[in-house]
């Protein structure tokens, strides 16, 4: 105990808590009163108070001799909310953009290879007849196809991640529970299908734009 006699005490633990917010004990009032062999002693109260009578309860508090300082639990909320949203948010934001960045680099890249590997066999489509619609739907539906089943595993793949990552973020002074949104899980997915649709609309391009000649006179 840090204050008055302070004696040294041997409690059992009945229980741990999950706590977000510093290093909390807690203990029923009159076990800890019988610990500290004191009276019904209270040192600090915690009140609810309608928010239309706050600024009139606010100084009628501070003026009173028993009360040594009062803390008003909403506007320390709103200023750890708005210092803690600020560094997340700009954090948050170049995540997202190099996020969306690597995730169309991924996509075209891949729908680029694909169409070096493949630039015979569809250029030997066109030639037996095949339009240029029919060869892009064959080759876009394919990258359609791929992206559609490439996403619930990189959700999965992305879920793990942040469970193996979120330890690392506790401290004394706070910790950060796992809690992915299905609206965060909306996102990631649409901004994959947005890389793949812009992949597919320049991949588009360079197909209607194959140079059948020169890729059929190309070696094996």
């Amino acid at each position: 105990v840090l204050e008055g006699r302070r004696p040294t005490l041997s409690i059992p633990v009945a229980d741990i808590m999950e706590d977000f917010m510093g290093l909390g004990a807690y203990m029923h009032i009159d076990t800890l009163n019988r610990a500290m062999k004191e009276g019904r002693t209270v040192s600090g109260a915690f009140l609810s108070v309608d928010s239309a009578a706050l600024d009139r309860l606010y100084p009628i508090l501070k003026t009173m001799p028993g009360v040594a300082g009062v803390n008003i639990t909403t506007a320390a909320l709103k200023s750890f909310e708005e210092t803690l949203a600020e560094n997340l948010l700009i954090m948050r934001f170049f995540n997202i953009l190099f996020g969306s960045i690597i995730a169309f680099g991924v996509v075209y890249n891949s729908a680029r290879i694909s169409l070096s590997e493949r630039g015979r066999e569809l250029a030997t489509l066109r030639v037996i007849g095949f339009t240029r619609a029919e060869i892009s739907m064959l080759f876009l539906g394919e990258l359609a196809i791929l992206t559609l089943l490439a996403i619930p595993f990189g959700l999965a793949l992305g879920y793990l991640f942040a469970f193996l990552t979120n330890p690392f973020y506790d401290t004394e002074l706070y910790r950060f529970p796992l809690i992915i949104k299905s609206p965060t899980y909306a996102f990631a997915a649409t901004t994959i299908l947005i890389a793949a649709i812009l992949s597919g609309l320049i991949v588009r391009h360079r197909l209607d734009h194959l140079d059948l000649t020169a890729v059929l006179k190309s070696g094996d």
